[in-house]
């Protein structure tokens, strides 16, 4: 447990306390010599009480009040438990085809606020859009509105380039960029169990790196890979710079991802299993240093110890002091 304070300059009110010290001595003393003085004409017992508890813990108690005004802040570890999911979003051009209502992307968003709204106040999310390049468009964060803002704001346009998603996804959570030459299945980029990342795409691949070597990587990373196929395998066609094109639910490279990686695949059509795929994250308990200001909590330790010395010395002399 860490000790600051907020006004640290007030502090400086201490000073007061060796003052008190030896103005208390001064009393003593001139008591005692008092005290001689009347017992010489014999008007008092010779003695006195001593009161050395007393004084103390008034005087603790002082000390306290004082060091109370600078306002103490207490920084405590405290355990919580954490997780982090990756949303990586396809937004090739095969996502605007319409053999799902309204287009693959819309159900593709639709399904991402589902698993936005199913995940826990301490679940960090992220956003990443890929076509034939990837860019995280939401840095992990546990501000879900902020997320839901982030997938709204997606579009289509590119080729479909899975691979270079889950990169992204990965330097993410890394927390710095992994570079295509990483790749080989005996890169380490450290362990990150409590995280995630689910893909949602329509699995047409049509550039980048391989998604099975980004399954081995993250595999070795400890991080899950789900993900969720967007489209029917019987397809459509779209239009790409005049021409039509065939597109169609391409479901073997997301099973590869998932089973490398312990992840889940399901169909977007398949609603119940979609709200169980952030369940691939497994949270972890972790300590974070939180500040807490302590101020009443002294204030009342002080007004204790003043208390228990002013009834110490009524007990003891019949007076406070």
């Amino acid at each position: 447990m860490n000790l600051s304070f907020t006004w640290p300059w007030l502090l400086l009110s201490l000073v007061l306390v060796p003052v008190m010290v030896l103005g208390y001595v001064r009393l003593r003393r001139t008591q005692r010599r008092r005290r001689a003085e009347l017992a010489k004409l014999g008007l008092v017992a010779p003695t006195l009480k001593r009161a050395i508890v007393a004084p103390v813990l008034m005087l603790l108690g002082v000390t306290l009040s004082l060091a109370a005004m600078a306002r103490p802040v207490a920084t405590v570890p405290e355990p919580r438990r954490e997780g982090t999911i990756m949303l990586v979003v396809d937004v090739s051009n095969s996502m605007g085809a319409d053999d799902v209502t309204p287009t693959r992307l819309d159900v593709a968003k639709q399904v991402a606020k589902t698993l936005v709204a199913a995940q826990g106040p301490e679940i960090q999310i992220g956003v990443v859009a890929f076509g034939d390049a990837s860019v995280v468009v939401q840095q992990p964060t546990t501000n879900h509105t902020e997320v839901l803002a982030a997938v709204d704001r997606l579009k289509v346009g590119g080729a479909t380039a899975i691979g270079s998603g889950v990169l992204t996804a990965l330097s993410a959570i890394a927390g710095a960029p992994i570079q295509l030459a990483q790749i080989p299945s005996d890169t380490q980029i450290g362990w990150y169990g409590g995280t995630a990342i689910v893909v949602l795409s329509d699995g047409e691949q049509t550039g980048g790196p391989a998604p099975a070597d980004l399954a081995d990587l993250a595999s070795t990373a400890g991080v899950h890979v789900s993900a969720v196929g967007i489209g029917t395998t019987a397809g459509t066609t779209i239009k790409v710079g005049g021409f039509q094109v065939a597109t169609a639910l391409d479901e073997s490279t997301l099973k590869t991802l998932a089973d490398t990686t312990g992840g889940t695949y399901v169909a977007a059509s398949d609603t119940q299993a979609i709200a169980g795929v952030g369940g691939s994250v497994k949270l972890s308990w972790t300590a974070r240093a939180v500040p807490h200001e302590i101020t009443s909590l002294v204030v009342a330790a002080a007004a204790v110890l003043v208390l228990f010395g002013a009834a110490w010395s009524i007990v003891r002399t019949g007076r406070v002091i």
